[in-house]
């Protein structure tokens, strides 16, 4: 019983190292003043704003809700198996195991989150996946990719929206923008971003042969606004167009889309998923203020890189996972050298330990920097 006790103990300890590390008060100071912000009565008249708010809200809501729910849990369990005089405290020593090990995988679970530390990571993500290399066998590559994602994301319980999506012309598509909103949302896509190699016996091919294809994924947070950098109005020209696709007959019968153009980038991003004009206009801006602070960042990372005399080039061809069909079974993620013998179940979804180990290694790195 005392190695029980002792264990136990040292799981309360590494608990309150962990939300140390998780800047715990600091949540709940946040969660305090966004709350009596709430609590304002003019606080509904910014309704973007209101809803960002809320939603972090509830985040902090649940986030804060999981952590007093271990902490009771373990101190009880703790007064239970430490309690000499109470005569079920041996007889039910095996309980008090099974109850450690269910909050030992409750907590390692949660323990991911270390990993996250942009400011970025609690945002819905905006992801763009754009058909490459391969021709016809790339743009069903590319469909294959965004139903692996829509899978995932439905999987982990996440709401999707589709953006912008451009069919190919045989099959396939071009490329599509999904909005994915959830928890961590951000955080736990930005580690998908990057070049997607098929290897497979092509359905395209009258001969059946061996195709390679390429698939670009690339992942942005939706902010409501530009944080490190001035977006001026003058620099964005705006263009509307009638949409495409499905949406309903309003959506597809009138100049609902919109196309936002950055002048000074080049930087073009569009919506069409909505009904209203207004309400693509306002969507596209999320998207462009993301692409934006990505590419600032990048371009800042870039100079960086050069005065360490670091600098490499990210090109198309610099894959980050292979998928291979044949005349093998595997997904490989080159980062991290994780693998899978099951190609058929990650395409399904099945993407959460290539996510985990590409974000421990993330963690890993920065720690050695």
């Amino acid at each position: 019983m005392d190695e029980l006790i002792k264990a136990i103990q040292t799981f309360k300890e590494r608990l309150e190292s962990i939300q140390v590390s998780l800047h715990y008060d600091d949540k709940r100071a946040r969660l305090i003043e966004l709350q009596s912000v709430s609590a304002d009565p003019s606080f509904w008249e910014n309704r973007s704003r209101a809803q960002a708010v809320s939603q972090e809200i509830a985040q902090l809501e649940r986030w804060l809700s999981f952590w007093t729910d271990i902490n009771k849990r373990t101190g009880d369990l703790l007064s239970l198996a430490d309690d000499d005089k109470a005569d079920h405290a041996v007889n039910m020593k095996e309980d008090f195991e099974l109850e450690l090990q269910r909050l030992e995988k409750e907590v390692a679970e949660k323990e991911v989150e270390l990993m996250f530390d942009d400011q970025h990571d609690s945002s819905p993500a905006i992801l763009t996946i754009y058909s490459g290399a391969g021709g016809v066998d790339a743009q069903d590559w590319a469909s294959m990719i965004e139903r692996m994602y829509l899978r995932f994301a439905d999987q982990a319980g996440w709401k999707t929206a589709i953006l912008q999506r451009t069919p190919g012309q045989e099959a396939g598509i071009k490329n599509v923008t999904i909005r994915v909103a959830g928890p961590f949302a951000y955080g736990y896509l930005k580690a998908e971003a990057g070049v997607h190699r098929l290897v497979r016996l092509s359905p395209f091919d009258a001969d059946h042969a061996r195709h390679t294809s390429f698939a670009m994924v690339e992942v942005l947070p939706e902010l409501e606004e530009a944080l490190t950098i001035t977006v001026n109005d003058d620099d964005v020209r705006v263009d509307v167009f009638r949409a495409s696709g499905h949406g309903g007959q309003s959506v597809n019968t009138t100049d609902s889309a919109v196309r936002l153009t950055h002048t000074p980038t080049g930087i073009t991003v569009s919506c069409q998923n909505e009904r209203s004009q207004m309400q693509n206009k306002e969507q596209a801006w999320k998207i462009l203020f993301g692409k934006l602070e990505k590419y600032y960042q990048a371009q800042r990372e870039e100079e960086r890189q050069q005065l360490r005399g670091e600098f490499t080039d990210n090109s198309w061809g610099s894959q980050i996972r292979s998928y291979v069909l044949h005349p093998y079974k595997m997904v490989k993620d080159h980062r991290t050298k994780y693998e899978s013998k099951d190609p058929d179940a990650v395409l399904e979804g099945d993407i959460g330990l290539f996510i985990e180990a590409e974000l421990r290694r993330q963690a890993q790195e920065r720690l050695e920097h």
